[in-house]
């Protein structure tokens, strides 16, 4: 006699439907191996924890917004043999992100700055922290809009209440009117309460200049950004440029 007609409403009212996707391979599995009704029980509680794991990342994934789907098995090590491989690999363990710490990622473009700050990303989603990433431009974009239909203050908590806030591309071109108002702020607000990873073209030393001419708000944000921060430089060639000439030869050969 089929019983899933009468289950699926008990089911459903526990929320635990998702049962019923490995229902029936379990129950072959018993009958056959002659397990105990317990270790039945285990079996099917086992599969709905491990989906309901699976439904959590795949909804971190998505809130994160990542641009591309990067990660450290994609990542070419080869490509910049003096990357610290060692720091990244410690890095993946979001230990960091558990102290409330910062990543600053800088190189010059092409070398895969964004790759790994995704790549980090990924990682941490699969260990359970909440991430979003976005580009500067487009955070103060979305913060400085609010400024005129008075929604600011709630587009600023959706860049506070991730557990790790990464943030590509700092310094791509200089903060104009209240951006570095707004920027100051996310940092402040998240300086010891979140992570926050940052990625830039541009030297550390060079930072305060993207900040135009406010050099104390520069200072007072470099500064929090700075505490307790891990340092990760990328040197070498560009990777994009390197794949360009390949890519221009198939152009001219059709």
């Amino acid at each position: 006699m089929d019983i899933k007609p009468q289950l699926i409403p008990k089911l459903k009212s526990l929320r635990l439907s998702g049962i019923l996707e490995t229902l029936e391979v379990r129950n072959r599995q018993a009958i056959d191996d002659k397990l105990s009704y317990v270790e039945f029980l285990e079996r099917l509680l086992e599969d709905e924890v491990e989906r309901r794991a699976q439904k959590q990342l795949a909804m971190r994934l998505r809130r994160a917004s990542f641009t591309a789907e990067k990660t450290l098995e994609g990542f070419d090590w080869s490509f910049n043999p003096n990357l610290n491989r060692q720091q990244i690999l410690d890095l993946a363990t979001g230990q960091w992100i558990e102290r409330k710490e910062v990543v600053l990622i800088v190189g010059p473009s092409g070398v895969g700055k964004s790759h790994l700050a995704q790549a980090l990303g990924q990682e941490a989603c699969r260990r359970g922290y909440s991430v979003l990433f976005t580009t500067v431009i487009k955070m103060l974009a979305q913060i400085g809009g609010g400024r005129a239909d008075g929604t600011r203050e709630r587009r600023l908590a959706n860049y506070l209440r991730p557990d790790l806030l990464i943030l590509d591309d700092f310094g791509l071109k200089p903060l104009r009117g209240y951006e570095p108002e707004d920027l100051y702020e996310v940092i402040n607000e998240r300086y010891e309460r979140g992570s926050v990873m940052v990625t830039s073209n541009r030297d550390y030393q060079e930072w305060p200049a993207a900040f135009g001419e406010n050099p104390l708000m520069a200072s007072a944000a470099l500064d929090r950004l700075a505490h307790r921060a891990h340092l990760i430089t990328i040197t070498g060639a560009s990777y994009r440029a390197n794949q360009r000439p390949a890519v221009l030869a198939k152009t001219e050969d059709s």
